[in-house]
């Protein structure tokens, strides 16, 4: 039987193309949500917007410091492995959720551990995230490259080739699914705004929120843009970004629109429908790339490095935010390439497990 672990909002997103097709195809498997992600705006919207994901195991582990939310999802995923006939795991991307079920997987012999989204790599060993995606990759016993460049970082890291499958991005079919849906949507017209007339916004990496005056430096960069521009932003605030943002008594004008975050139809209506988005997601970066939207990332490094090469993602130092980078953006004339992949990416990956016994 195959299990999938998850915990985080992205992880339900990308996956549910291939849970979909799971069912379609009959295989047998089970979820266990770790609840790294407990928020109801980010946990049971997404849940609720995606009809047909059930939900076997909900560990609850919720908020807590890297290395023991790590520790306490280990456990609570190790009791239910050894209570589950499971041959095969699959986890997703670089999260905390990830880390602990590939490390508690890595244990059992009989159990061989898939990664999807393997081989993306920022390079910034600081990163917490990047740590996470090194280690999964070491261990796991196949590796699902969404890109081309991808399957490069892992052979050079002298991982056997024949653990690598490029297999292109799920979030290929997530989109695939919404689009028809988000086309008919007009979630802007809520905020007073009309399609292309508004800037979208969101942050939410520890490396922009643990750093006060760091903090500051986005919130004018948002201001700046607005002014320059002369568009309102809609921030759909993470609820941690919000609690840090009022710990901090950082406040915004009212040109900035803080709303709470969206179900995955809405918010990718206003992606959609934005002139510019400024973000440090990577999942993101992915949607801006497929979707054809221009896009500041606002961190020094980024492991979506196949968008910064198709031209419409840059990448900002808020510590020394240059407006002229950002004008050239807008002027730039994007030849757009979707680097990761054809859609049915899900259908290709459910052929592929069948082959892992």
């Amino acid at each position: 039987m195959l299990g999938i672990i998850l915990g985080t909002r992205p992880e339900l997103i990308k996956l549910f193309p291939l849970i979909k097709k799971l069912k379609q195809t009959k295989l047998n498997f089970k979820i266990i949500h770790t609840g790294q992600h407990y928020s109801k705006n980010l946990n049971e919207i997404i849940l609720n917007s995606f009809k047909g994901i059930k939900i076997d195991y909900s560990l609850k582990s919720g908020s807590h410091p890297h290395a023991s939310q790590v520790s306490i999802m280990m456990q609570s995923i190790e009791k239910i492995l050894k209570k589950e006939n499971f041959n095969k795991i699959i986890v997703y991307g670089d999260t905390n959720s990830a880390l602990a079920g590939a490390l508690a997987c890595s244990k059992i012999k009989k159990i061989k551990l898939i990664h999807i989204e393997a081989g993306l790599r920022s390079f910034e060993n600081k990163m917490p995230e990047e740590i996470n995606r090194i280690i999964i990759d070491h261990i796991s016993d196949y590796l699902f490259a969404p890109t081309l460049l991808a399957k490069k970082f892992l052979l050079k890291e002298n991982i056997n080739k024949n653990k690598i499958f490029h297999t292109g991005n799920l979030i290929c079919d997530s989109i695939n699914l919404v689009k028809p849906i988000i086309k008919k949507l007009c979630t802007y017209e809520k905020f007073n705004t009309k399609k292309n007339n508004y800037i979208l916004c969101t942050f939410h990496r520890e490396e922009n929120l643990k750093d006060n005056i760091r903090l500051k430096k986005i919130v004018t960069i948002m201001e700046k843009l607005s002014q320059f521009f002369q568009l309102r932003v809609i921030l759909p605030c993470h609820p941690h970004t919000k609690k840090i943002l009022k710990k901090n008594q950082i406040k915004t004008s009212k040109r900035i629109i803080l709303i709470d975050p969206l179900d995955y139809f809405n918010f990718t209506c206003l992606l959609y429908n934005s002139k510019l988005i400024i973000s440090d997601s990577g999942g993101i970066q992915e949607e801006c790339c497929i979707l054809k939207k221009k896009m500041i990332t606002i961190r020094t490094s980024t492991e979506r490095q196949e968008t910064l090469k198709v031209g419409g993602n840059i990448l900002i130092d808020v510590g020394s935010f240059d407006l002229q980078k950002v004008k050239n953006l807008m002027k730039k004339k994007v030849i757009w390439k979707n680097p990761y992949g054809n859609f049915d990416i899900s259908l290709n990956m459910v052929a592929r497990l069948k082959k892992i016994k």
